[in-house]
């Protein structure tokens, strides 16, 4: 999937391709490139899926225990963790090198999981790999936020996430393939390979770190940005709203497998289903771009977030009516819906919220991006823990944070937009 060619950026921009064509670099490669990046933690995720039975067979534990989810879970924790520490690291030593160092990190994490004796090692492993996995995903979205203004950045957003989704696509199969032909443990080893060959192609990124943007690694700095980002109206908003569909969308991710085997007894088909509607979320997010080129990511996330709501709505009655257990044909379509309207909001908002932070864009992507990790992985475990083997919880939780987002983005559109947030230690 080829993402389309992005616009020049403004000459008062720090355009990435322009400043990469003298390193041979142009906009499509950039994008694929920080989209294959961002793809590696994911990657971390959802081929890992298919393997819960092999990994529960393989170290002692009972067919039915759900402590091997906490692979998953731990993995979230770290890249929370992840990305307060690589995006201040981003400001003060550039983007290539933190880009490179934390694919390090991952791979060496990645190949300690694939050596673990035991569950508990590598629960520990996995939240190193997720500190990793933090990293590129810092890294990709401060050089598009250096890079690009105002509604571009959405654009840019929107096909960055289209290649990413590729993964989420393939990797279940992927995971699937694997453990049918050896060890979960060379899924492990995979990730590994996978990250070191983006690592090897990502030496040709130009840095997009102006020397004049270079700040000083200190706690009180990163305190003082997240105080800025939390007291900006626009960011603040923004932030919740992406923060509660982040919820959505880990409920989604933790339990699809669980919905999918225990109301339908239809677990030998997770692969394919979850591949395509990762699909669909890819369409929508290249549709995006075009939305928002031609109406504004504000324009288009008002209305995408009335759609949401008003989808969900009929999708709730559907599965109270039905028990918990409407035909499967009508839940897919229905969840196909809901991750429709996600894969249009999770680029515009993140990318809204990040907007006027362009001073200390790395410092405040990696606040967005821990706050809206960490926020949507309590309010998805929350989801989760009602789950009683019906599609009621994931539905509902949808419908739920749907709400919550509207409100959020009403929210931070009734003030005036602001200037944004100043450099330096005023930060």
């Amino acid at each position: 999937m080829e993402p389309p060619a992005l616009e020049t950026p403004s000459p008062h921009s720090t355009p990435a391709a322009a400043a990469g064509r003298s390193l041979g670099i142009g906009q499509r490669e950039l994008i694929v490139m920080l989209g294959l990046a961002t793809a590696t933690g994911a990657l971390g995720i959802d081929a890992m899926l298919p393997a819960f039975a092999d990994i529960r067979r393989d170290l002692g534990l009972a067919p039915d225990s759900t402590s091997v989810g906490n692979i998953i879970t731990f993995y979230f924790i770290g890249l929370a963790a992840g990305q307060l520490f690589w995006g201040p690291i981003a400001d003060r030593f550039g983007r290539r090198r933190t880009l490179h160092l934390s694919f390090s990190v991952y791979a060496l994490a990645a190949l300690a999981s694939a050596l673990a004796p035991s569950l508990a090692v590598v629960i520990v492993t996995r939240t190193v790999w997720g500190f990793g996995a933090a990293g590129p995903r810092i890294v990709a979205m401060t050089v598009v936020r250096d890079s690009f203004k105002g509604d571009r950045v959405s654009q840019a957003m929107s096909s960055l996430m289209a290649v990413f989704i590729i993964v989420p696509i393939v990797a279940p199969s992927i995971g699937a393939g694997v453990v049918a032909i050896a060890s979960w443990r060379w899924l492990f080893v995979f990730c590994a390979l996978f990250s070191l060959t983006v690592l090897a192609w990502s030496t040709r990124l130009p840095e997009t770190l102006r020397a004049e943007h270079q700040l000083e690694l200190s706690g009180r700095r990163i305190l003082g940005a997240a105080r800025t980002v939390l007291t900006h109206r626009q960011s603040a908003g923004y932030l919740f709203a992406v923060t509660a569909l982040m919820g959505a969308f880990v409920a989604y991710l933790s339990g699809f497998e669980s919905v999918i085997d225990q109301s339908y007894d239809r677990a030998s088909s997770f692969p394919v289903i979850f591949g395509a509607l990762a699909a669909v979320m890819g369409t929508m997010m290249l549709a995006n771009r075009r939305l928002v080129g031609r109406f504004g990511a504000l324009t288009v996330a008002r209305g995408t977030f009335a759609s949401y709501v008003g989808l969900a709505v009929p999708f709730v009655i559907l599965v109270t009516l039905t028990d918990g257990h409407p035909p499967m044909w009508a839940f897919l379509v229905g969840m196909a819906a809901m991750l429709s309207c996600q894969a249009v909001l999770l680029p515009n908002l993140t990318s809204m919220a990040l907007e006027p932070m362009g001073a200390i864009a790395g410092t405040a992507s990696s606040v967005i991006g821990a706050l809206q990790t960490a926020g949507g992985a309590i309010l998805g475990g929350l989801v989760m823990a009602t789950f009683d083997g019906t599609t009621r919880p994931l539905v509902y939780g949808f419908a739920f944070f749907a709400v919550m987002g509207s409100g959020w983005i009403l929210w931070a559109g009734r003030g005036r937009a602001v200037a944004p947030a100043p450099a330096g230690h005023s930060a």
